[in-house]
């Protein structure tokens, strides 16, 4: 199946997974907006079908006016994969009011206003695919990790949800729920837990590649691959699905 034709929409999408994705999505033939924060980063990869503009999901004003000069450009929303996310443990003792909400504004408020802007264009459509990037935190308790695992377990939520309120037509919304992917979040956090776990930078390193039960770092791209087989044709009856990519049963 090409994309041509279609636009998707990809937050978070100058960096990591969400570049993988958008990537991916470009060869194919779409046209993919990326969003983040700094516009610089967008810039620098955009081209090859990749349109860059800078976004806050943490601000409904600001997610609302981008998607609607994304579509005013390029056509409603077919794919929304909303993918900006912030990673970070915290014991709950230690957790403040103001982490709390900004996590809770990043992964999951940005998830539903993404979601709840492109829809009206996609449901103008005769098909789309809703795929939020969720973690295995989402399907799991993470150990000194309950703000993150909330949020990710609220995403799940809202997928799951939706895919009930559209069953049988054809709109589909899956998350997809990774283990520890190589990416820079990953690189961030070495330092936060050596901290926390007082141990080494290599060790702390360790620690996360030992929970991917294939005892690996995952590649971006093993996560654009899911996407990708979920916008194709034949993934038709995956719905409401979490997609966990963590080398083994969560």
């Amino acid at each position: 199946m090409s994309l041509e034709g279609k636009h998707a929409l990809v937050t978070g999408g100058g960096t990591g997974i969400g570049l993988a994705i958008a990537r991916a999505l470009a060869a194919e033939g779409a046209q993919v907006t990326i969003t983040g924060r700094r516009q610089e980063v967008l810039d620098e990869v955009a081209g090859d079908g990749l349109f860059g503009m800078a976004m806050d999901v943490r601000d409904e004003a600001s997610v609302d006016d981008t998607i609607a000069r994304a579509v005013e450009a390029r056509g409603p929303v077919q794919i929304c994969v909303p993918n900006a996310g912030i990673a970070e443990g915290k014991a709950l003792h230690k957790t403040s009011l103001e982490f709390w909400r900004n996590m809770m504004a990043t992964n999951l408020d940005g998830v539903f206003l993404t979601i709840r802007a492109c829809l009206p264009g996609m449901l103008s459509t005769d098909w789309g695919r809703v795929i939020p990037v969720a973690s295995i935190a989402g399907v799991r308790g993470l150990k000194g990790g309950a703000c993150y695992s909330a949020s990710k377990h609220g995403v799940v939520g809202l997928t799951r949800s939706l895919s009930e309120e559209y069953m049988g037509t054809n709109y589909t919304f899956n998350a997809i729920c990774p283990g520890y992917v190589d990416t820079p979040i990953v690189t961030r956090n070495i330092d936060s837990i050596a901290t926390r776990a007082r141990v080494s930078r290599e060790e702390a390193l360790a620690m996360m590649v030992e929970s991917n039960r294939h005892k690996r770092l995952i590649a971006p791209e093993e996560v654009a691959a899911a996407v990708m087989w979920l916008v194709r044709p034949g993934s038709e009856s995956i719905n409401g699905q979490t997609i966990e990519i963590a080398g083994g049963q969560v």
